[in-house]
C-alpha cells in the first residue's frame, strides 16, 4: 500500500486521482480549500487537509500538517484558468490569482513535500499537473496567455528544483484536454481516462525522466 498525496483535490482531476488511488487500496492524503471539498475527500476515505494554495500563509503550514509522513507519490494538481489573449493586458489581481495558484503554490510546496517524497522506500515520484499550452516551442496563439505563462513557469520550476532532490523523480505532466469544469464539455478526453493514463505514467517513471515534461501517456514533449 502506497501513501499518496494529492494537492488540490476537491474536484476534477484532483478528485479523480483520489478516487482511483483509493480504489486501488492506497492510503490517500489530499488537500482542499473549503469545507465542501474536504467533505468530498473524507467520503472517499482520504485524510483531508485544509490548504489554500493561493494563500502563502496556508501553504506554509503544509509540512506541519503532514508531520513527517513518507510520501510515495505526490501530485500537485491545483490550477486555475485565465482566457484573455495578448490584445488585453492582464490586471494585477488576475495575474496574481493565476500565478499564485499555478506557480507560487507549487514552488512553496516543493521544499516542504519533496523531502517527504525522498523518504519513500519505493522510490518517490512528485508530479505537477501542467499543460501543453505552456510549451514555448509550438505557440500558435496568445489565447490564455496568462495561463500559458504560468504553466511555462511551472515547467521551469520543476526542472530547476529537480537537481536539489536527486532521490525524487519530479515531472511536469500534461493531462491532455480533459472534460472538467476547466476543460469544458467539448474536451475529447474523459477525466477517468486521463487520470488512469497519468497513474500508469507515474508508476513507470525511471530516473532518466527526472525533471521531464511529459504527456499524460508518458510521451515526452519534444521541446519546452
Amino acid at each position: 500500500m502506497a501513501t499518496v498525496l494529492i494537492i488540490g483535490a476537491s474536484r476534477g482531476i484532483g478528485l479523480e486521482f483520489v478516487r482511483q488511488y483509493a480504489a486501488g487500496g492506497d492510503r490517500i492524503i489530499a488537500t482542499a480549500r473549503d469545507a465542501s471539498g474536504l467533505a468530498r475527500l473524507r467520503e472517499l476515505g482520504a485524510t483531508a487537509l485544509k490548504v489554500d494554495v493561493a494563500d502563502p500563509a496556508s501553504v506554509s503550514g503544509l509540512a506541519w500538517q503532514l508531520d513527517g509522513e513518507a510520501i510515495d507519490v505526490a501530485v500537485y494538481v491545483a490550477g486555475v484558468w485565465s482566457g484573455e489573449g495578448a490584445t488585453t493586458p492582464p490586471t494585477q489581481p488576475e495575474f496574481d490569482r493565476v500565478m499564485h495558484t499555478n506557480v507560487l503554490g507549487a514552488m512553496q510546496a516543493i521544499p516542504q513535500v519533496a523531502p517527504l517524497v525522498a523518504a519513500s522506500r519505493a522510490g518517490g515520484r512528485f508530479a505537477f499537473i501542467t499543460s501543453g499550452m505552456g510549451q514555448i516551442g509550438t505557440v500558435a496563439s496568445s489565447y490564455g496567455w496568462t495561463y500559458r505563462v504560468s504553466k511555462a513557469a511551472l515547467n521551469m520550476a520543476v526542472a530547476a528544483a529537480q537537481p536539489d532532490y536527486p532521490d525524487v523523480i519530479m515531472v511536469a505532466l500534461c493531462p491532455g484536454w480533459v472534460r472538467t469544469d476547466m476543460g469544458g464539455r467539448g474536451a475529447p478526453l474523459a477525466v477517468e481516462d486521463s487520470v488512469a493514463a497519468m497513474r500508469r505514467t507515474l508508476a513507470a517513471l525511471t530516473p532518466a525522466q527526472r525533471g521531464a515534461f511529459l504527456h499524460h501517456d508518458g510521451t515526452p514533449y519534444p521541446s519546452w
